[in-house]
């Protein structure tokens, strides 16, 4: 599964998944390591290529993250983005400036398409690559203050900008290539190409990394560890879990136990859905246990309305159910769990980007759970892969592209006080709202893509139903979109009665790495639809708001 590896080597920029997630689109398997990880143990994992990432410094800087000059001799195709770029030159006797502006944004670039790098870029010419000197234009994410004024012996710049000589250099007798800019964000419309090339041009890596070899292994793994051991999972009936579960299942089948905690904190009949799912007469052999903690959960939560105080007692509540219910089934012999890459990247355990969140193995379950080993069969995986999986066992579409979903559920949608009512509110006006984008969003489809892909279902492969899902939606899509309510009540009228009700609040984000985002521009008519029928359908709300801060200053969640 792991043959040939790409690896990608952080210096603290800020994009360093997102690298490792368009060269796995490419098919190719790669991981992300700090740059202190030791020559020899790069050494020792033999890769295809490696990619050099972005970082906040000035690479002539005392104590700036650096690099050994052994590494570019490796005999392995080596390629620098920006800051790395900027560090290949330094190491390696080129020289690198503070520029007199600074280049940010969007920025037109002239490419030679001549270089491996460029074959295909900003140009219609099918066979433009194999020309001796051909220049195209195209677009790119700029993001720097230094800039290489003077190339190491033996490059040569092979793009530019108006202000940037050395936008683009290589190498070709080492192997070596450097960009400027961030070929991996989507400001950078061919980025994506210009990796491919790398990755599976340059380095000749044969692009062999698909979910359904993924799945195939993972499953042969697990029966190998397991044996005829017992596995428990806490299953959410979120993605990951939802995929783990899957996995595990067809894995091990009856040794696998799934406890499902239903804290009435989900969304609409999102509970039913699960059990449907997983549950008895579902298509999943395992043992199921569905814990309804609705009832338990609200006195817990009766008269608190600070967020993180509500945070902890949901936390802290489904810890004590999960160990209820784990003292009945016994000892098992390995506790599994959901967790993926970026989980493990975020946690400091991968590259070298400061910790985002911590990353407890059992994902603060207690530790007296009797259990011998833990089983994260996801764990080298990003979160579009992980559909992908769950595409790949048959988990049904509207599980698998389930929008993210906070741990405490709608807890932190209710502004204030949690309340069995308030609860009844938010789901029937996230699930009014969530059903109107989707039908507008479906009808843009048939008006724009009919001829692209067949019905849904229709003999389309994985990598088609993905396509579809999530790169052939009209521009204005949200990737995260939800109902929340406000602790507003205002006064109304309707009908001939004066209404002193709830304000609810839509939220729709347009974002790549959910790190940044900004509101997404869902068409005025579907908000028109989806105000009218919330206020019609849903008792006691008379006003919808539309929340229009980008994040930041804001969050996406409203607590």
């Amino acid at each position: 599964m792991k043959k040939e590896k790409v690896l990608v080597i952080d210096f603290g920029g800020q994009y360093n998944q997102l690298v490792a997630r368009r060269v796995r689109e490419c098919n190719v398997y790669c991981e992300i390591y700090s740059y202190k990880t030791p020559l020899e143990k790069i050494k020792e994992m033999n890769p295809k290529g490696i990619i050099l990432t972005g970082g906040p410094s000035s690479c002539y800087e005392d104590g700036a993250a650096t690099c050994s000059p052994e590494l570019f001799e490796l005999g392995v195709p080596v390629l620098g983005l920006c800051y790395g770029a900027q560090l290949m030159s330094h190491v390696l006797g080129g020289k690198v400036e503070r520029a007199a502006n600074r280049e940010y944004g969007k920025t037109d670039l002239e490419v030679d398409t001549a270089s491996a790098l460029f074959g295909g870029v900003g140009s219609l010419l099918p066979y433009a690559s194999m020309l001796q000197k051909v220049n195209a234009k195209t677009t790119c994410w700029m993001s720097h203050f230094d800039y290489i004024s003077k190339l190491a012996p033996g490059f040569k710049s092979v793009a530019h900008t108006g202000s940037t000589p050395v936008a683009a250099m290589e190498n070709t007798e080492k192997n070596l290539y450097g960009i400027q800019f961030h070929p991996e964000v989507l400001h950078t419309p061919e980025g994506s190409k210009m990796l491919f090339n790398f990755v599976r041009g340059i380095c000749g890596c044969a692009g062999d990394w698909r979910m359904d070899t993924f799945v195939e292994d993972s499953i042969r793994q697990i029966k190998e560890k397991v044996g005829d051991g017992k596995v428990l999972l806490a299953l959410s009936g979120g993605v990951d879990s939802s995929v783990a579960a899957g996995l595990l299942s067809r894995a091990i089948g009856k040794q696998l136990t799934c406890v499902f905690v239903d804290h009435g904190l989900l969304r609409k009949d999102e509970g039913d859905e699960v059990e449907a799912v997983f549950g008895n007469g579902g298509q999943f052999d395992l043992n199921f246990i569905r814990v309804n903690a609705q009832e338990r959960y609200y006195g817990k939560l009766a008269g608190v309305s600070e967020p993180e105080r509500k945070r902890k007692i949901i936390g802290e509540e489904f810890i004590r159910v999960f160990e209820e219910e784990a003292q009945k089934i016994g000892a098992v012999d390995f506790l599994a769990q959901g967790t993926i890459y970026p989980d493990v990247v975020e946690s400091g355990l991968g590259g070298e980007s400061a910790v985002i969140k911590s990353h407890h193995n059992v994902g603060g379950l207690p530790d007296f759970v009797d259990f011998k080993e833990i089983i994260e069969p996801l764990r080298n995986l990003f979160k579009d892969e992980v559909r992908k999986a769950g595409l790949q066992l048959g988990i049904p579409e509207k599980l698998v592209f389930r929008q993210p979903f906070p741990g405490p559920g709608l807890g932190i949608r209710i502004i204030g006080e949690v309340t069995a009512e308030k609860v009844k509110i938010v789901q029937e006006a996230d699930a009014i709202y969530r059903e109107e984008v989707a039908k507008a969003a479906e009808q843009w489809k048939k008006e724009n893509l009919s001829d692209r892909f067949g019905e849904r279902g229709e003999g389309l492969s994985v990598d088609e139903i993905f396509s579809r899902e999530r790169e052939f939606n009209p521009s204005w899509m949200p990737d995260q979109y939800f109902a929340a309510l406000t602790n507003m009540r205002s006064v109304g009228v309707m009908g001939d009665e004066r209404t002193y009700d709830y304000a609810v609040a839509l939220r729709a984000v347009r974002t790549v790495d959910f790190m940044t985002a900004e509101a997404a521009e869902i068409p005025f008519a579907v908000l028109q639809t989806v105000m009218s029928r919330i206020i019609n359908e849903v008792r006691g709300v008379n006003r919808v708001f539309y929340d229009l801060t980008s994040k930041p200053p804001g969050t996406i969640e409203m607590e």
